[in-house]
């Protein structure tokens, strides 16, 4: 791992505490921030109070008891890096650890727009009239492609469902409509230029992949990045990547992280231009009771 400039996870810290704020309550349980979304939309997470002490196993549980008394997932995220100590109390407090590799921008590195094929890119407009369509496609494609991994086997049970990694946009477009307080969120997030997703798009089958960027002053991370596995391997991710990347970079933002699933998948990005700085911690209830 290549090294980092002194004041790089000073300003993740900062980021990550910060972005979740305008949309969330935040309560705090000993040494850990919880942010509770307000509204419909993506849950966020606990994490690492900022500023404060490393979080013990018993705000560990008592912040997973107010989170299932509010019925929000029991995630918790943190880096690695900067809370180092925290790995072993969250497997102790009954958490798996999901160890992601941190990634940031190489400005020089970035490759530059390229043609993909069979597609174009574009961006969802928060005030067009098919904003809620588009908002809908874009997120059933992530929720189809982050269910079947490329890695996975082509059919698979998975919690008593079977999941079919060659589904296109027929289970793409078979998904639920979305609440009209769910898109009316996504307009405020939208409008507020914090938040941008960047579809590739075919004139015959609609929406193929997405990705979003998620913005706190000059510092932005790429989220969400996943494509139809029907439609993979056409190089709609990297270069939805490197699209939405070069537009933060074109506005002021001089920070631009991701964090990847695992080691392949990190690869994919730093041919892109990103290089690997850290890790990425990503904890829930382990398989097993308590």
């Amino acid at each position: 791992m290549a090294p980092v400039d002194s004041g790089l996870f000073d300003r993740l810290e900062r980021f990550y505490d910060a972005l979740p704020r305008p949309w969330a309550r935040v309560e705090e349980i000993g040494s850990l921030s919880l942010f509770v979304r307000a509204g419909e939309g993506w849950p966020y997470y606990a994490r690492p109070t900022l500023g404060s002490h490393t979080p013990s196993a018993a705000d560990i549980m008592a912040t997973r008891r107010l989170q299932r008394e509010l019925g929000v997932p029991e995630t918790f995220e943190w880096v690695h890096e900067t809370t180092p100590d925290l790995l072993a109390i969250a497997r102790s407090a009954g958490l798996d650890v999901l160890l992601a590799p941190l990634l940031v921008l190489e400005p020089a590195a970035l490759v530059p727009d390229l043609p993909i094929p069979g597609a174009k890119i574009r961006y969802l407009d928060p005030a067009s009239a098919g904003f809620a369509g588009d908002l809908r496609a874009a997120r059933a494609v992530a929720r189809l492609g982050f269910g079947a991994p490329a890695y996975r086997a082509p059919m698979e049970v998975v919690e008593n469902t079977l999941v079919i990694d060659g589904a296109g946009p027929a289970e793409r477009d078979a998904s639920e409509a979305l609440s009209p307080d769910a898109v009316r969120q996504a307009q405020a997030m939208f409008d507020s230029d914090a938040y941008v997703t960047a579809v590739a798009e075919s004139p015959e089958e609609g929406i193929l992949a997405t990705a979003t960027s998620q913005r706190v002053g000059a510092v932005a991370e790429i989220v969400g990045v996943a494509t139809l596995p029907s439609a993979r391997n056409r190089g709609y991710a990297s270069q939805l990547t490197a699209t939405l990347t070069g537009r933060l970079l074109a506005a002021g933002v001089d920070l631009v992280l991701l964090s990847a699933g695992d080691d392949d998948v990190a690869r994919l990005y730093t041919r892109v231009g990103f290089r690997r700085a850290g890790t990425a911690c990503i904890a829930q209830p382990a398989a097993l009771p308590l």
